[in-house]
């Protein structure tokens, strides 16, 4: 139980990139990287949201064309063709779990869409360990990260469109929370090249106030040391609020290309490309496919297989003197695969099951699962 408490430890320390360990490497003297390592909160914000888009490795912003879109571009959900909801929960490192779900529909006869989501990223009640209780004392703490949000998107002609996403995020790390608010904003452009279907997209996410923490245990009493010349000051401790440093959060930019090399009337295979810069990292490029077949054999079944490699700079924790043992299988780090099933009757109901599976080296391997309906 121990060794699982300190692997959620690590695992949320590496997400959020701890201040103490990272500006270190910002810092180091003669560097000219001014990358905002451990400036920001709420990373859990850059994970994703569904399966679809583990698979792609990010590269979905072009092709969100479901309702995913309520996550990665808001632009693209004015390309939802009908009403639905989703489902999604990603197994992450040691028990952890982010979950996540959306519910859009269309409007004004196919001119917008609007919906509505909600994440959650976390872990439930762990003991609390100390040097004098170190099987326990009796106490116990959870961590909980969550954001809910509202999206309203509108095509401006039959080939672009634009959308708005409004969000508020609260964390809450054992007994003290924050709270914070931000907004995506996301285009997306669809034409023909080689008359076939490419499609262009740009995204900024997660633009917002800062976040910084307040409860319980930052309320303290103290005594005034007694400074020369101040004669008598008073004995009695004094009750004070420890202030803490207001992070802000991972802003994103992106710009994403998606292109049909092969599309028919059932089936396509689109290729994928996706330049994403965050305020909290290094630029990262992903590249992928997504091959879908629907109506197989003229039936209400169909499938999906999809992969991608996201070459994303890992932060230098060598530099700011963390090591990790190195494994023969990280060459595999940034590759990331999935699959799905869906059900499309004539009536217009839907049902879908989408995978993916990504490693991400030392902190191990994880999967995602998300259930769609649509009506």
């Amino acid at each position: 139980m121990i060794r699982h408490s300190v692997a959620r430890v690590a695992a949320l320390a590496l997400l959020a990139a701890s201040p103490s360990i990272l500006r270190a490497q910002a810092t180091n003297e003669g560097s000219s990287d001014n990358t905002g390592y451990g400036t920001t909160s709420a990373e859990f914000l850059l994970i994703g949201a569904n399966a679809r888009g583990m698979a792609l490795g990010g590269g979905y912003m072009a092709l969100a064309n479901d309702l995913g879109a309520l996550y990665a571009n808001p632009g693209a959900l004015a390309l939802l063709k009908r009403a639905g909801v989703q489902g999604s929960q990603l197994n992450y490192v040691a028990d952890i779990k982010l979950n996540w779900g959306g519910v859009a529909t269309p409007y004004g006869g196919g001119s917008g869409a609007v919906g509505f989501s909600i994440g959650t990223f976390g872990f439930s009640d762990q003991p609390v360990y100390t040097p004098q209780a170190p099987n326990g004392n009796g106490e116990f703490y959870s961590v909980s990260e969550t954001y809910a949000a509202a999206t309203i998107a509108k095509n401006f002609s039959d080939r672009f469109s634009v959308g708005v996403t409004a969000k508020g995020i609260f964390d809450r790390l054992g007994q003290v929370s924050g709270s914070a608010f931000a907004i995506d904003f996301g285009t997306h452009f669809h034409s023909q090249l080689a008359g076939k279907p490419i499609r262009f997209a740009f995204a900024l996410t997660n633009l917002g106030t800062n976040l910084s923490y307040k409860g319980d245990p930052l309320k303290v009493t103290s005594v005034r040391d007694t400074l020369p010349g101040d004669g008598e000051v008073p004995s009695q401790p004094v009750p004070s609020i420890r202030q803490t440093t207001p992070y802000s959060l991972p802003t994103r930019f992106g710009v994403a290309l998606a292109y049909d090399f092969i599309s028919t009337t059932d089936a396509r295979f689109t290729v994928v490309s996706e330049f994403n810069q965050m305020r909290s990292n290094k630029a990262s490029f992903s590249a992928g496919g997504e091959f879908a077949a629907d109506r197989i054999g003229g039936s209400i079944f169909g499938i999906a297989l999809r992969g991608s490699f996201v070459s994303n700079p890992s932060l230098n924790y060598e530099s700011a003197g963390v090591t990790f043992d190195r494994q023969a299988d990280d060459k595999a780090l940034g590759l990331a695969v999935g699959g799905g099933v869906n059900i499309a009757s004539r009536g217009g109901f839907a049902l879908g099951f989408d995978y993916a599976y990504r490693k991400l080296g030392a902190l191990g391997d994880v999967n995602f699962f998300t259930v769609t309906v649509g009506w």
